[in-house]
């Protein structure tokens, strides 16, 4: 009878196995720095199925930006959404690459002291930001350039981390502006912060994505691909469900239905329909890589990118013809 009972377990714990086995889904792990609107991409990817669609088993982990591509390069994660920092460290020929462009336009807001009413008094002034080196810096020096001030001697920039902390610098008066993404811009009017102009208005370039390595790229190929196509398939759903998108926001980025309503409306246009990004839109990342490595050769938009997967995934969501 015991021995009846142990065959009988060990079949069930074998079906199990094999189930387990066979259900094919690739465990993966993205990097994001934080679970918000810049990343609803990857949220919507989750919280819809379009992962599992693509026999992709994907968990999400926040993670302090300073760590994301030693844990990248690792094997720790998998993918990062931190492009910015990603097309930083290829320029340092560390091997990872940007794969995608999910949010071509920065979703972020500067927001000031009440003294400051206009971008016109941007001189002198101390911009709070998350960390050097990213795609939140990158917005802050090109919209002070672009108002007619040097962005390395007319400003001053401090890294602060979280947006919630940003926010608490300002009301602090350590810093005279913020660079923030919704609905932090929201809550600091709701304190009586200028929320002097929208990012998307002036400055247009990959500000989020996908990126690895390229060992990840060489070697699981299909992977990729399909996680390319998962995150299309989310940004296709964010731009045509306005309902479904928000309630993403409210579940997953935990932000109240208020806040989640105001950001979807002030930032859908952000989130790119297929992906593409040209050698213009890399130039900015490269760009911005150079001025702090100040490299000894030219960096090429191929050197930081490798749109291959991309491509493929592209045509295989009828986003390109044959």
């Amino acid at each position: 009878m015991a021995h009846g009972l142990r065959n009988i377990l060990g079949a069930a714990f074998l079906v199990a196995a094999l189930g387990d086995a066979s259900s094919g889904a690739d465990k993966i792990k993205i990097g994001v720095a934080n679970y918000n609107l810049s990343n609803l991409s990857v949220g919507v990817a989750q919280k819809k199925g379009f992962f599992k669609e693509e026999g992709i088993e994907a968990e999400i982990v926040a993670m302090r930006t300073g760590v994301v591509m030693a844990a990248l390069l690792s094997g720790d994660l998998d993918y990062t959404s931190l492009i910015g920092a990603v097309a930083g460290a290829a320029a340092r020929a560390t091997a990872v690459k940007i794969i995608a462009n999910f949010v071509d336009r920065p979703p972020l807001s500067l927001v000031a002291q009440p003294r400051i009413k206009t971008a016109n008094q941007l001189k002198g002034a101390t911009i709070g930001i998350g960390s050097y080196g990213t795609n939140v810096e990158l917005v802050a020096r090109r919209i002070v350039k672009h108002f007619g001030f040097d962005p390395e001697k007319d400003i001053r920039v401090l890294a602060l981390g979280s947006s919630a902390a940003r926010l608490a610098g300002l009301q602090q008066g350590i810093v005279d502006v913020i660079v923030v993404a919704p609905p932090e811009d929201f809550k600091a009017k709701k304190l009586g912060f200028n929320v002097l102009l929208r990012a998307d208005e002036i400055v247009r370039f990959p500000y989020n994505g996908l990126g690895t390595t390229v060992r990840k790229i060489e070697q699981n190929g299909d992977e990729v691909k399909r996680v390319i196509k998962a995150v299309l398939k989310a940004n296709r759903f964010i731009r045509r469900n306005r309902d479904g998108a928000i309630q993403v926001l409210v579940d997953w980025a935990k932000a109240s239905r208020e806040d989640a309503a105001a950001s979807y409306d002030s930032s859908v246009k952000v989130f790119s329909e297929d992906g593409a990004m040209s050698d213009e839109d890399l130039r900015i990342l490269i760009d911005n890589a150079s001025r702090e490595i100040k490299p000894a050769k030219q960096i090429l938009p191929t050197d930081i990118a490798d749109l291959n997967p991309l491509r493929q995934a592209q045509k295989e969501l009828a986003f390109t013809k044959p």
